[in-house]
């Protein structure tokens, strides 16, 4: 039984009501479990036909799952970035509106990523992520989610809002912030929460989340859109914050989320002294409720007008060594040249339609290779990324012996063609190879092989 202090059970009393024994029962069972289909990856159709995972669908996400399968992390589909796991009600945030394909959008506490790359699936080529994580530690882990889904056109970043703000001004169409918070909503999943839960705690984190926004409207264009989300239930956190960042901020308006969400969502909480009419708008996730954790949301729309679509600012090309042009021309069927560029003096696959000053990224794009003395040596992300696109491709079953061999690491017999290779499963990419005499040398990161 989850033992809740004492503060906290009477704070949910009042919130809840006549509900609260709901809520306790729903502390007191398993946690639910979910993933998405990773469809920059694989067709969500192509994937359902051959899904060793079951599960139900999620009614707000299309391509939303809640499953219970053991040790999904060693599964062959998962290292290929088929998937993402997530807990369902996290998924609910970026499901709370229409995206276009073309925006520019900005995650601001993105870390590990499981928004960030839902936003992605609903961006096309044109479409640009920013993905950003305050904590460094934090943002390899964003990073190398965001490499193992073999996403294009995303980088990671690692500022504080403040810095966000001044290196982006007036630059996305759609921010996501999914605010640090008290974490209530997470105590039947994370005993730390539990463990760390105060008053003290609720209140500084209403405090930081105000400036985390108000840092966001300096990077969201006129007309655009700032979903605010938290894992928390207090009032402070959630309702107060959004009808204060609103009294602040006029030329904002607190919008509807689109139905499926709301069908799976209680009404925001109107408290006393609250300002903001329809402030029954923003959403709720309850354990009780429906299938998930906690969370809260709330689309924050500017009233302004769009500005019409600019070009990016031109950027003078540093010249692209021609060991790198060598090597996607040996490589892949097809490239675009005016995506490759050098970024920190290292070649990378990103548009040309949107500027990431020197310096700012983490990983802008995705990494083509180190450039060494005469050659080029392929980065983990160019094979999960490009894999697609090369001349020479490896396809393993999930029958065949090798494909485990490769997980974990070792050589395995080929009759490909000398040169760089692809493994694929299910023709997803699924890491690299260097082919020679009918060997193929393993270039699976060490960190990732399965050793099991």
């Amino acid at each position: 039984m989850i033992q809740l202090p004492a503060d906290y059970e009477q704070r949910m009393k009042q919130l809840l009501g006549d509900d609260f024994h709901n809520y306790c029962e729903a502390l007191n069972q398993s946690p639910i479990r979910g993933f998405r289909v990773n469809t920059d990856k694989i067709a969500l159709s192509d994937f359902l036909s051959i899904n060793p995972f079951g599960g139900q669908p999620i009614p707000y996400v299309d391509n939303g799952f809640i499953f219970d399968y053991e040790k999904v992390g060693n599964h062959p589909f998962h290292h290929a970035g088929m998937i993402y796991v997530q807990e369902p009600a996290a998924m609910a945030p970026a499901a709370c509106v229409d995206i276009d394909p073309d925006w520019h959008i900005l995650d601001l506490c993105a870390a590990p990523g499981g928004k960030s790359t839902q936003l992605k699936n609903k961006l096309g080529p044109n479409g640009v992520l920013v993905s950003n994580e305050i904590i460094s530690s934090r943002c390899k882990i964003l990073t190398g989610n965001v490499e193992r889904l073999g996403l294009h056109n995303v980088a990671t970043t690692c500022m504080d809002s403040a810095k966000i703000a001044a290196t982006f001004a007036d630059t996305f169409d759609l921010i996501m912030v999914d605010a640090p918070c008290s974490g209530e909503g997470m105590f039947r999943k994370e005993a730390i929460a539990l463990e760390e839960w105060s008053q003290n705690n609720v209140t500084m984190c209403a405090k930081r989340q105000g400036e985390i926004l108000d840092n966001a409207v300096k990077a969201l264009k006129d007309g655009g859109i700032i979903i605010y989300a938290t894992c928390t239930f207090s009032l402070e956190e959630n309702e107060m914050t959004v009808d204060r960042f609103l009294q602040r901020h006029p030329d904002f308006v607190l919008a509807p989320v689109k139905n499926k969400v709301k069908e799976s969502t209680a009404d925001g909480i109107f408290f006393e002294g609250c300002k903001c009419h329809n402030i029954t708008d923003a959403r709720r996730f309850y354990p009780h409720k429906s299938k998930g954790e906690g969370q809260f949301m709330a689309v924050l729309k500017h009233t302004g007008t769009p500005p019409p679509p600019t070009k990016s600012k031109v950027v003078a090309k540093e010249k692209i060594p021609q060991t790198v042009l060598d090597f996607l021309q040996d490589t892949l069927t097809q490239f675009d040249i005016e995506h490759v560029k050098l970024y920190n003096g290292n070649p990378v696959y990103f548009t040309p339609n949107f500027t990431i000053p020197k310096g700012a990224a983490f990983c802008c794009g995705i990494t083509i290779g180190e450039v060494k003395k005469n050659y080029l040596q392929p980065h983990h992300q160019f094979f999960m990324a490009m894999g697609r696109k090369f001349r020479r491709k490896i396809e393993l079953s999930l029958e065949d012996k090798r494909l485990s061999q490769y997980l974990q690491g070792e050589e395995i017999p080929t009759d490909c063609e000398n040169g760089w290779a692809v493994i694929t499963v299910m023709g997803c990419p699924l890491g690299g190879v260097k082919v020679s005499g009918g060997k193929a040398k393993n270039h699976y990161p060490k960190g990732l092989r399965f050793n099991g």
